[in-house]
């Protein structure tokens, strides 16, 4: 007998082996029709995997949300690789895999694709589709799995397979005529996949993402369950380039970017004071919440990146030089092993602890230029960085009050919806199991005392401790990672950094790793997305501009210009000899969000007419009231 334990907790009975979808068609012929793939004891198989002993079964169905996109998108990519082999059969595939939001398929092709192409291969994959072919797993041999890809001239996807250890069994799936290298799990058949879908765009990747390698073509697509979903997501995109901080930051002349400093930003006098409203605002809550700042040096002898373990997972996105006197230096990727020095600076009692260590540290990475992005990427950036250096006994309330202070700060910029991954050990670390284990458990533990809901986020940790990820969703529904905490028992114990205890012995501080923001660069451009140019008042870097409508009340303008910055609007006047309407829709462009027209009779009666960005209406206030009202809704948060 198996025994088929459900979700529910009811249990079900076989005399013999039975697969999913025998399963499904005995709960009922509706679930076996939604069937997609099965879960068995947590995880994902196809939906035609044999059970032969008693196990916990879930059916998954297209209502199972990332799990069910997933294996929909893993289908995706082998459906677009059918075609593209069924209409270019000298191309060669390489690897497919699932994305968020999409999928994509690498392509050796010597002929580029054309924007016509993926119209060809995506009306061919909806023929594929129609056909209902069934998708079968086949378990083969290695080196005869080898010897079959190499007689078809699929010499890439043979490299893999040879990669993999004699003996073990290698997964093949085989689609109509198609058969493809796979670990799977895949839907039952092609119909499955339905024809919510769409190919997006061509990009190059090189061979196994090694620049050393041939550079392959990349087609990205999308896939949905139903087309009310695509549409929705195509609609999102539509708003996402609408909102593309690249071009907002053009128009609004705040940022430019250029090849002599790849990866680096040209912050233009507009955008540096928005840059500093940041940091400003910054300042003000970390300074508000106990913390020191400090300024750690940018060139760093490379011995004290061994020490620290950085240079071992770091080194080759670091930027190093040699100096005449053969010292091998660092421009720092981060900002921790620094503070350990200052922290190492004179004898710490138990008593001097916590102690919240924070620098605005600029920071150099190098990142391959395919993977810069406006300035949401950069090889230069500036981290809001801070680092608690506490007893084991204080990492729970240092947790929760750094969590209080992160949520009020994304508030405050306008994100109430956060969500928080919890990252445990990644497969490369620093530290024994046993730390790792201690750090786990005090970070789930401080956590869970925060009130934090979580997910996890495996093997995605910090090379020497767990961390929390906070990411936001913005006005479109899209998600940024932002803000981490990281719990740290190796640093302090690498660096030798340490404190005298209560009972005078000496012993490790812990290190918690913490930012709200993550880069400035990163989040300013999430803020441009966010708000679409159209800041909060206090954030916005020209706040208000006095507009005339005739020359000769130039005088009052600047007057009334002159009383704005005195009460610390940032306010500039626009005196040109342009028609109002004309200076109206300009400053609208640039977002400017309070305009104060004035004319004459304004003039005369010592007003000014009021409008807002994105209204029609206008108010007529005394200039005196109009400054009032600006000051206090100007006034930074917090």
């Amino acid at each position: 007998m198996v025994a088929i334990t459900l979700p529910d907790g009811s249990v079900r009975s076989y005399p013999g082996p039975v697969t999913g979808l025998d399963v499904a068609r005995d709960i009922g012929p509706g679930l076996a029709k939604a069937a997609l793939a099965i879960r068995v004891d947590g995880a994902m198989k196809d939906l035609a995997t044999t059970l032969d002993r008693d196990t916990n079964l879930a059916i998954v169905t297209a209502k199972d949300g990332a799990d069910a996109l997933e294996l929909l998108r893993h289908d995706a990519a082998h459906i677009m690789a059918e075609a593209v082999k069924e209409l270019y059969p000298e191309t060669q595939v390489t690897i497919g895999p699932a994305i968020e939001n999409g999928f994509y398929y690498d392509f050796a092709r010597p002929v580029p694709f054309t924007p016509e192409d993926l119209e060809k291969i995506e009306a061919r994959m909806k023929e594929i589709v129609d056909r209902d072919e069934a998708i079968t797993r086949e378990e083969w041999d290695r080196d005869e799995a080898v010897r079959f890809f190499d007689s078809l001239g699929e010499k890439y996807k043979a490299e893999i397979i040879a990669s993999i250890p004699a003996g073990q069994p290698i997964g093949l799936y085989r689609q109509g005529q198609f058969i493809d290298l796979c670990r799977g799990p895949h839907l039952p058949s092609t119909a499955k996949l339905g024809k919510a879908f769409k190919l997006m765009k061509l990009a190059g990747a090189y061979w196994r993402g090694d620049s050393r390698n041939e550079m392959l073509q990349r087609i990205y697509g999308t896939a949905w369950f139903d087309k009310k979903d695509l549409e929705a997501y195509l609609h999102m995109l539509e708003e996402a380039e609408k909102r593309d901080h690249r071009r907002l930051g053009r128009e609004m002349n705040l940022f430019h970017q250029q090849e002599e400093a790849v990866g680096s930003v040209f912050w233009h006098p507009k955008g540096w004071t928005l840059y500093r409203a940041v940091e400003s605002y910054m300042r003000k809550r970390l300074d508000a919440n106990g913390y020191v700042e400090v300024k750690t040096p940018q060139l760093v002898d490379y011995s004290l990146w061994e020490a620290s373990g950085h240079a071992d997972k770091f080194s080759e996105s670091m930027f190093t030089v040699r100096t005449q006197d053969e010292r091998h230096l660092a421009v720092k990727p981060m900002n921790c092993p620094c503070h350990v020095q200052i922290y190492r600076q004179g004898i710490k009692s138990y008593r001097d602890l916590p102690l919240r260590m924070a620098e605005f540290g600029s920071c150099h990475r190098y990142e391959p230029s395919g993977a810069l992005h406006g300035i949401m990427r950069v090889r230069a950036f500036t981290q809001d960085d801070a680092h608690i250096f506490c007893t084991e006994d204080q990492i729970t309330a240092e947790t929760i009050a750094f969590c209080e202070l992160l949520k009020t700060v994304y508030t405050d910029f306008g994100f109430t919806e956060v969500r928080v991954k919890f990252s445990d050990r990644p497969e490369k670390r620093a530290g024994s199991d046993e730390v790792w284990d201690k750090a786990e458990g005090a970070l789930k533990q401080a956590a869970e005392a925060a009130g934090l809901e979580m997910t996890l986020n495996p093997g995605e940790g910090a090379f020497y401790g767990p961390k929390l990820e906070f990411v936001l969703k913005d006005t479109i529904g899209r998600d940024w990672q932002c803000g981490t905490l990281q719990v740290d028992f190796v640093l302090p114990e690498r660096l030798d950094a340490a404190y005298t205890a209560e009972d005078g012995s000496r012993k490790r501080p812990v290190m918690l790793h913490r930012a709200i923001l993550g880069s400035f660069e990163r989040f300013l451009g999430i803020l441009i997305e966010h708000h679409a140019g159209r800041f909060p008042l206090w954030l916005a870097p020209t706040q208000v501009v006095v507009a005339t409508i005739v020359s000769d009340v130039d005088g009052f303008a600047e007057e009334a210009v002159k009383a704005l910055r005195a009460a610390g609007l940032r306010a500039e006047a626009d005196l040109r000899n342009e028609k109002i309407n004309k200076k109206v829709a300009e400053h609208s462009q640039a977002k400017v969000p309070v305009l104060l027209v004035v004319g004459r009779r304004e003039a005369e009666n010592g007003q000014v007419a009021m409008r807002r960005l994105g209204s029609p209406d206008q108010e007529i206030v005394a200039l005196d009231q109009a400054v009032a009202k600006l000051t206090a809704e100007s006034a930074p948060p917090g």
